[in-house]
């Protein structure tokens, strides 16, 4: 489809969408589904870029490949049960380094952030390869 009112829309909307996927990133993150749902709205941006323009287009100008992007976030996963493993504790165990900031306080990081993390590369992949295959068949 080449709307061009389409094309307009979606630089606006796709900062929107990626807005908010940081923000149920960074919210999500101590909670269920923070990863996956940040994934979708960063997928879908992705989406509606493919919408506006052809497939191949937007295909191109993507720096990086769906496939790199689900294999960092195998990665991620992967590196976040790590802690766990080598402390010989459960599996999965939430391990958080605590840092003091100035203006900001106490920030706690932990290993489920960079679980959460792995889910939203991970997803944002398959959104984009699962559309683009739908896209290309048609």
């Amino acid at each position: 489809m080449n709307s061009a009112i389409l094309q307009i829309a979606q630089r606006y909307v796709r900062f929107i969408l990626l807005v908010f996927a940081v923000i149920a990133l960074a919210r999500g993150h101590n909670y269920p589904g923070g990863g996956f749902i940040a994934g979708l709205l960063a997928g879908l941006s992705m989406v509606l870029k493919g919408f506006a323009y052809d497939v191949e287009v937007v295909a191109k100008q993507m720096k990086f490949s769906p496939e790199s992007f689900m294999a960092l976030g195998i990665f991620l996963i992967l590196a976040s049960t790590l802690p766990s493993m080598l402390d010989g504790a459960s599996f999965m165990t939430g391990y958080w380094l605590k840092l003091e900031l100035p203006l900001l306080g106490e920030l706690k990081l932990g290993t489920p952030l960079v679980f959460d993390i792995g889910v939203f590369f991970g997803v944002i992949g398959i959104t984009r390869l699962f559309f683009f295959s739908i896209k290309r068949a048609e």
